[in-house]
């Protein structure tokens, strides 16, 4: 189900400008499952297929393989970051439990938590749509 999403180490500060880096803390599930979760949700959208990879740290002493820390998603075009905070929305709504999913696009970033997605309506929801592609467009695309 995921082998389509590939995996790298973290990536160097400069790719972090052109890419977006999402991560989810959960109090009730496992980090690395939801990120596996989110990224089975995004590869399912057409224009976001190949763009996902998961960023792993190196293992730490004791373990026997890397840890997922994170998904990297590159942005490419415009209209991308649109595409991904409404999944994201969508998302975060659908998970059981308290979770948070934390977006960065070089300096901007934006938290996200199940509690204040699932108060909403869908007018609210598509305002909340809005409000996380406008905290994350980079000044490039701003002009």
């Amino acid at each position: 189900m995921y082998g389509a999403v590939r995996e790298n180490r973290f990536p160097s500060r400069m790719a972090w400008h052109m890419d977006l880096v999402v991560s989810v803390l959960s109090i009730d599930t496992g980090g690395a499952d939801d990120l596996r979760s989110l990224a089975a949700w995004l590869e399912a959208e057409p224009e976001l297929r190949g763009r996902v990879t998961f960023l792993e740290s190196d293992p730490s002493e004791g373990r026997l393989g890397p840890l997922v820390e994170a998904l990297q998603i590159a942005l490419g075009s415009s209209g991308l970051v649109a595409a991904i905070s409404g999944v994201i929305v969508a998302w975060i709504g659908s998970r059981p439990g308290d979770v948070t999913v934390k977006l960065i696009r070089g300096d901007d970033k934006i938290e996200v938590s199940a509690g204040r997605v699932r108060s909403l309506d869908t007018t609210k929801l598509a305002a909340l749509t809005v409000e996380i592609v406008e905290a994350l467009e980079s000044t490039d695309d701003r002009g």
